[in-house]
């Protein structure tokens, strides 16, 4: 995947105060003076400077796009539109008619705007990638009897993460997943032919396995 495709810019709005907190002067030596008067009174006031801060909505979700972004492989470049200059506001085109802060923006385009858009599920849909181990799928042809009991022991194994039940030529697709250690092809048809067929209501097997994959699911 080309390195550019790997940042996206999420566009925050900070608020903008003047800050009055009182700070005493810091004198040649480097050891703060205690303080003897007023904020208002002393010389060494920091009153009037201006302090940009967020919303701790927009602090949680800006931390939460980094954690997801460094998980899959991406980057993150925060833009607070508060502090750029007017003329990069006007020309972000990204930004036109956004109501709400923060804003994600993937390189191809598509966006995610205000905290409840900012979930795990949309953030990995804008930040495919590649699967560290192995998800294959495996087709069962069962014969008839206690469904409930087929389930339940293909339910027990860690490896089954899916069990999608068919009509037509075979009955269950499982979805299975190996740790990168586990990924070889070998590793994958052992469990499928130890593990799966020797459940003795499954009468035949057929299994798929990737030779490379990209999800757009949570990890």
């Amino acid at each position: 995947m080309p390195e550019d495709s790997r940042e996206l810019v999420l566009y925050v709005q900070s608020k903008k105060a003047v800050s009055t907190f009182y700070r005493p002067p810091v004198p040649a030596g480097g050891v703060s003076a205690p303080s003897t008067g007023s904020a208002g009174d002393s010389a060494g006031s920091a009153s009037g400077s201006t302090v940009f801060f967020l919303s701790d909505d927009q602090a949680r979700s800006a931390a939460l796009v980094e954690e997801v972004a460094a998980r899959r492989g991406y980057r993150i470049r925060v833009v607070d539109i508060e502090k750029v200059g007017r003329l990069e506001r006007l020309v972000a085109e990204h930004l036109r008619g956004v109501q709400t802060f923060p804003v994600l923006i993937s390189p191809k385009g598509p966006r995610l705007e205000g905290i409840v858009q900012l979930t795990d599920e949309n953030l990995a849909a804008l930040m495919p990638t590649e699967l560290k181990g192995v998800r294959a799928m495996t087709y069962l042809k069962v014969r008839g009897g206690d469904l409930d009991r087929i389930r339940s022991l293909l339910e027990s194994l860690s490896e089954v993460k899916e069990l999608h039940f068919l009509t037509g030529d075979w009955d269950i697709l499982v979805v299975l997943d190996f740790p990168a250690s586990d990924s070889n092809k070998r590793k994958v048809l052992d469990f499928v032919t130890d593990r799966i067929r020797g459940i003795p209501e499954v009468l035949d097997t057929s299994t798929v396995v990737p030779e490379y994959s990209i999800t757009k699911f949570p990890l």
